[in-house]
């Protein structure tokens, strides 16, 4: 595959599943634009969008558009779908009248306020009379709002670099409306830079399944991802898997209901080093799910065992009680624990020795469930083995 062509396909992969963030399209639909201008920008904006998926964790797209007064066409948390935007789009009227930027921007603030995310303002104009908006544009970027321009020809250029974010190589375009074209795949670049996220993620949760997103860094030929995840705390109920390089998502399925996983991705390759990779996150609660739902054993020792249970379900435990003893007549010892303990550590065990083990939820409906595993301890080595209590005795001659 060509360089160009290569780079472009790791974009679009990366479009699809590596991005998270809000782009606010600020859209000229003053008077001074021409119709042909409106509907080119436009069909700009929609090719340029097209390869993002949408929807919270993803991307999301809102469209405000510049007139006498401002008009918000649709917010942010509208359309969470490509086939949905893309008619939005088509469906868009202009608005004519003077050019109130100005207004606008007052409106953008109001909606560009999310944290922990990149925001965007994707300013779409024909840079005839912006007005002052060198003070809104500036408290936006104290928001932490990238601010990109795409202008027609005839724009004024020395207000557009005034409020553009660096840099304006990459993020203030002047073009012929007939030539928009020509900049969609550097602006999507652009805007990949902004809202890349250079971690693993997981998304689509459910009750029983989750789906694990990842930048790609290899490729079919040149390396593999190695991805664990385990019960968090739960370490010995690690499941493992390797995936071809060319991989940047994968499904997770049999998972337990309301319950905190922790993955762990590591790509492998003989070119390079790479970090691993790693997110907690929590499955939907299941219908009428009670814990304990599993029950594990480990630190298993000649005089110990540790057993762990999950879900924790804090709200509606009472108290967990555990019960242990030898089997299969040995002496039932019972430990009760708070609602919000997963994990015992027994003690005071026989060596060598079968225990069962029952894990049981009290809950503050009266309810009662309980889980019992079969847990053996370690043979006593000698060094286990205390010495003999010696006596001094005897006589001296």
């Amino acid at each position: 595959m060509p360089k160009r062509q290569s780079t472009v396909f790791l974009l679009l992969c990366t479009a699809s599943t590596c991005c998270e963030g809000d782009i606010l399209l600020l859209l000229d639909s003053s008077g001074s634009v021409s119709n042909y201008e409106f509907v080119r920008m436009l069909c700009f904006a929609a090719h340029l969008l097209r390869p993002f998926s949408l929807g919270c964790g993803f991307i999301r797209v809102g469209l405000l558009q510049v007139g006498t007064n401002p008009v918000l066409e649709f917010g942010l948390d509208v359309h969470n779908n490509q086939d949905s935007l893309q008619k939005a789009l088509q469906s868009v009227s202009q608005l004519q009248g003077d050019t109130n930027t100005k207004a606008a921007l007052e409106v953008a603030q109001q909606l560009l306020t999310e944290e922990n995310i990149p925001k965007i303002l994707l300013w779409l104009t024909d840079g005839v009379q912006p007005g002052d908006v060198d003070e809104s544009m500036s408290e936006l970027k104290q928001q932490g709002v990238s601010v990109l321009i795409v202008s027609m020809a005839h724009g004024n250029f020395d207000v557009l670099q005034r409020v553009v974010t660096p840099p304006l190589e990459s993020h203030l375009y002047s073009v012929d409306i007939d030539d928009i074209d020509l900049i969609t795949e550097d602006l999507r670049e652009a805007i990949l830079k902004i809202i890349h996220v250079g971690r693993l993620r997981a998304v689509h949760l459910t009750s029983h399944s989750a789906v694990l997103l990842w930048c790609p860094v290899l490729s079919a030929g040149s390396g593999c991802y190695e991805l664990w995840y385990n019960v968090m705390s739960m370490a010995d109920s690690e499941t493992r898997r390797t995936l071809p390089g060319n991989s940047s998502m994968i499904k997770l399925i049999n998972l337990q209901p309301d319950t905190t996983y922790t993955a762990f991705l590591h790509p492998k390759s003989n070119q390079r080093l790479f970090n691993t990779l790693s997110v907690n996150f929590t499955t939907l609660p299941g219908e009428n799910v009670l814990s304990p739902v599993v029950v594990s054993v480990s630190d298993s020792g000649p005089h110990q065992i540790r057993v762990s249970w999950c879900p924790l379900q804090p709200a509606q435990v009472q108290s967990y009680i555990v019960e242990y003893g030898a089997i299969p007549s040995g002496r039932v010892q019972t430990v009760m624990l708070p609602s919000q303990e997963n994990s015992r550590l027994l003690t005071g065990l026989d060596p060598g020795t079968e225990y069962l083990v029952t894990v049981s939820a009290l809950y503050v409906t009266g309810e009662q469930k309980a889980i019992s595993v079969r847990a053996c301890t370690q043979e006593a080595t000698l060094s286990c083995i205390p010495p003999p209590n010696l006596e001094a005795s005897g006589s001296y001659f």
